[in-house]
């Protein structure tokens, strides 16, 4: 099932040294195509919109931060690999993970738990700590620019962001911003130092956990007075993230922790005492439905050899071929089954019957109206579908990638991994495991009235 959109007529066929295979979406900056170098690298090439390269100034902004970017080579950021802010258009090519925005992940599957919101702080602090350690400000921290990769998150587009505002301040004369996760300073006109990064990590734990920025919704004008003179709304938080998050979310910069020291406030909590090691194996550091979708889009989306980074969702894909339909909602492992995990949790349970939703509206669909994140969840419960219906009977479904539930988590140290199965694997072992018993039932009712037949036959001809 591809998940990348063609390239249309009026797209370029290469841009510089890269040529351009599929779009990947579009953002503030221009156009993302996926790419490939003469030597088969996968990149996202990023195309800027045409009234930004027309901007001399922007150009010489654009190429200043370009030089920035390069220096950052910190393992939880998509690296800048390639630019030309002089080409005609200006393009910039950067690593690219296969995966989906926070913003995205959060929007289809609502907050996170504690833990994996603490899993996300700590290798988005780790990312900090890379892009201010080479001098830059990212200025523009937010869910969008937040990649979920399946070993680990990425911070997209630090520093490029500057560019496109310092274009944007000559033409409206305000400041421009991203509403709810943008500092204090940036509003005011106050300096900008790495500080502000913190503030905008803050408000996007914030947004992780419950789904809604730490100052609100409504126009950008009440957002932004909200951010400059009232305290955030932090009620709904867990415990051990709420101070975390206030200190961020604090007014002065001189009053915010700095990225190296929520990295190990963070760590710590998460019982990582050498940090990061061992936590985001397998994309066991997502929430389950998330890590699906992940590990979906990373075997479909892409090379193996690819990695990625994309601001913006992929564009639609083509709808799947003959996809089964499947029932609305899972239902419980019958009595006797032979056990390969845990049953299923309420977050598991919610996550098989939204693939199924998903899989049976995709099957009934026109091309091109299935979101590509809907669709990889769907390919994900067909695939277990159609395995678990080809398994003789009596053999379970098999055991997929490791997984674990919000109590336990696979780390260094001797920490206990959880063996779990992701919810479209146990709906469907259960969902063949129900038809194979209603066959059976079907069978057992009908030999013996076959039998009587034949009987009353023989006797009606003796």
């Amino acid at each position: 099932m591809p998940v990348f959109e063609s390239l249309q007529p009026h797209d370029p066929s290469s841009v510089g040294p890269y040529r351009l295979e599929s779009r990947l979406g579009a953002g503030g900056m221009g156009r993302v195509f996926l790419g490939r170098s003469r030597s088969g690298r996968v990149v996202a090439v990023k195309v800027v919109h045409p009234e930004l390269a027309a901007d001399r100034d922007f150009r010489q902004r654009f190429a200043r931060e370009i030089t920035l970017a390069r220096t950052v080579s910190g393992f939880f950021t998509a690296e800048v690999v390639d630019a030309d802010p002089e080409g005609t258009p200006p393009w910039l090519a950067t690593a690219y993970v296969p995966g989906m925005s926070l913003d995205a992940a959060v929007g289809e599957y609502g907050p996170w738990p504690e833990r994996d919101v603490l899993a996300l702080g700590a290798g988005l602090a780790e990312a900090l700590e890379s892009i201010h350690a080479a001098g830059v400000v990212h200025r523009d921290l937010k869910p969008s620019n937040v990649l979920l990769g399946a070993d680990g998150p990425r911070v997209i587009d630090f520093g490029i962001s500057v560019a496109v505002e310092g274009s944007r301040l000559t033409r409206t004369g305000i400041a421009i911003g991203t509403p709810g996760f943008v500092s204090p300073e940036q509003l005011t006109g106050a300096p900008v130092g790495p500080a502000a990064d913190v503030f905008c990590l803050g408000a996007v734990l914030a947004f992780a956990a419950t789904a809604t920025g730490p100052f609100g919704g409504g126009s950008w004008q009440g957002l932004w007075y909200r951010t400059v003179h009232e305290e955030p709304d932090l009620a709904a938080l867990p415990p051990r993230l709420r101070p975390l998050v206030e200190r961020c979310l604090a007014k002065s910069p001189a009053d915010r922790p700095t990225a190296s020291a929520l990295l190990d406030q963070m760590a710590g909590h998460l019982g990582h005492g050498d940090r990061l090691a061992g936590l985001y194996a397998g994309a066991g550091w997502l929430p389950e439905p998330v890590a699906e979708v992940v590990r979906t889009l990373v075997m479909t989306a892409a090379p193996e050899d690819a990695r990625a980074t994309v601001t913006d969702l992929p564009p639609r894909p083509t709808r799947p071929q003959e996809s089964p339909q499947v029932p609305a909602s899972p239902q419980t492992r019958p009595a006797g089954a032979p056990s390969r995990g845990a049953d299923l949790s309420p977050l598991q349970a919610a996550a098989a019957e939204a693939a199924a939703r998903r899989l049976s509206a995709a099957s009934s669909r026109a091309p091109g109206n299935v979101s590509p994140l809907r669709a990889a969840a769907a390919a994900a419960a067909a695939r277990r579908l159609s395995a678990a219906a080809a398994r003789p009977s009596g053999q379970g479904a098999a055991t997929g990638p490791v997984r674990r539930n919000h109590a336990t988590r696979p780390g260094a140290h001797g920490r206990q991994e959880s063996r779990g199965r992701s919810a479209a694997e146990t709906w469907a072992e259960a969902t063949a495991r129900r038809a194979k018993s209603r066959v059976t039932m079907l069978l057992m009712m009908v030999i013996p009235l076959l039998m009587l037949a034949v009987a009353v036959a023989d006797a009606l001809t003796a």
